[in-house]
């Protein structure tokens, strides 16, 4: 039952779903079924030092995923 994370198509929503087998996912703020699932990632701590696999890729903010300035 792992939780996958996805961009809503229509509404630009993105969320996490906890899935079971092959259940159909819709997105929670517009029912849509237009989504995209995305790339998951993690993080961690050692020495003090958080550390994550998602880098900064907006050279305008430090998110990594804009749908405003399309970095994706």
């Amino acid at each position: 039952m792992p939780i996958f994370e996805y961009h809503c198509m229509e509404c630009g929503k993105d969320f996490e779903v906890l899935v079971f087998g092959e259940q159909e996912v819709a997105c929670p703020e517009c029912k849509g079924k237009k989504i995209n699932k995305l790339l998951s990632v993690f993080s961690h701590k050692s020495d003090g030092e958080f550390s994550s696999s998602k880098g900064s890729s907006c050279s305008s903010c430090s998110a990594t995923s804009c749908h405003t300035c399309g970095v994706s």
